[in-house]
């Protein structure tokens, strides 16, 4: 087993709840280091929402993930939680948290239990990629030869903590298949003029956002540096494939009823003074709109229109180590229904290292779960 995310760590319990000698090898110091810091602000374990209605959020991977999440998926997961002594609280929007909120206690509980069921592991041992199994370790090369192996080497964000797919090029040299890795529930930057800075950290609240095909209602944050928050991150898909970001400001006005109240305004009124008595627009919300929009029209219903549709200034996604998240990794059609790898058999894949994408609200962390224990179960039966 390589890799102790939380991927890594369900398929070293499924092989040991299997009977499996099981050795983990981890090139950081400690195991679940991205898991740790993921739930610093409050561990979004899964959603409560029905699987039915989360499978579509996986996109094209539904039908590949949907074996792995139907066997190991909400319900599942929450008995699992449950049995490491974790009591869980269902939060907005259906996200489901401990409520101990830390991920630190579920990890302890966790690895305290797969030593219990004899998982040995083994930290500071770096895998050096190939078609053997040597590792870089504080002792020196060591090399070990398993009966199988699961990988879950994880994405290429977030390098600190380990996750710097470094792992891929190894694998592209020996003729496997690989989607390049892309940056997934990501900020997206924007070069703001100066008048941006006050409302820098300002939430953006009760709008809607348009991207390509997809909408969705939520907030989001102007930062420094561009946009952030979950809205952007729900749109990360087409906004990386070059859609414009598109938001409606009030999402609850049809464009005929903002042309009305505006057109009741007396005209002496400055456009900033129009804006705030007709609508309460003011602040970051006025502020976003100029950044975007100026100069704006007089016409009522020109400017009602443009309030429903502001196109922020974006130059991209936000660098690929800062994203939460990546798309890309092993392909599907290089590897089984099994998650085995079609080109080295014996040898399994799962989490972050598959190529796959899912937006924030317990998804990303429901399929690292389910693919870890879908590829140690069937590792198991090899």
């Amino acid at each position: 087993m390589i890799g102790a995310g939380p991927a890594g760590l369900m398929a070293a319990e499924a092989l040991a709840n299997r009977g499996r000698r099981v050795v983990i090898c981890e090139a950081m110091p400690t195991a679940g280091r991205k898991f740790l810091m993921a739930g610093k602000s409050g561990l979004n374990l899964m959603n409560a929402a029905p699987l039915s209605e989360q499978l579509s959020l996986y996109a094209e991977a539904e039908s590949w993930l949907e074996p792995a999440l139907r066997a190991f998926g909400p319900d599942e997961i929450r008995a699992w939680a449950e049995g490491l002594g974790q009591d869980l609280f269902v939060g907005s929007s259906g996200r489901v948290f401990p409520v101990a909120l830390k991920a630190a206690p579920l990890l302890r509980a966790w690895l305290g239990q797969l030593a219990a069921k004899g998982v040995e592991l083994r930290c500071r041992w770096r895998w050096v990629a190939g078609r053997r199994f040597c590792f870089q370790t504080p002792g020196g090369v060591c090399e070990l030869a398993p009966r199988v192996a699961v990988l879950a080497l994880g994405g290429a964000s977030w390098r600190r903590l380990g996750s710097d797919g470094e792992w891929a090029a190894g694998f592209a040299a020996e003729g496997m298949r690989l989607a390049p890795f892309q940056p997934a529930n990501m900020g997206m930057q924007a070069a703001w003029s100066e008048h941006m800075r006050p409302f820098f950290g300002a939430p953006i609240k009760g709008v809607v956002l348009r991207a390509g095909a997809m909408h969705v209602r939520a907030e989001f944050v102007i930062s420094a540096r561009g946009v952030e928050g979950g809205a952007i991150y729900a749109l990360s898909r087409p906004l990386r494939a070059g859609a414009h970001l598109i938001v409606d400001l009030f999402p609850d006005l049809t464009r005929a009823q903002i042309a009305e109240r505006l057109s009741h305004q007396p005209r002496k009124l400055s456009q900033k003074n129009r804006l705030r008595r007709a609508l309460g627009l003011e602040g970051a919300r006025f502020a976003l709109l100029l950044e975007s929009a100026r100069p704006l029209p007089q016409d009522a219903s020109q400017l009602a229109g443009i309030l429903k549709t502001v196109a922020l200034p974006l130059a991209g996604p936000r660098p690929l180590d800062e994203a939460i998240s990546t798309a890309g990794g092993l392909r599907r059609d290089g590897l089984t229904d099994t998650l085995m790898l079609r080109d080295w058999p014996g040898v399994f894949a799962a989490g972050e290292m598959l190529d796959w994408e899912a937006p924030t609200g317990g998804y990303l962390l429901t399929a690292c779960l389910a693919t870890g224990h879908w590829a140690g179960r069937h590792a198991a039966s090899y």
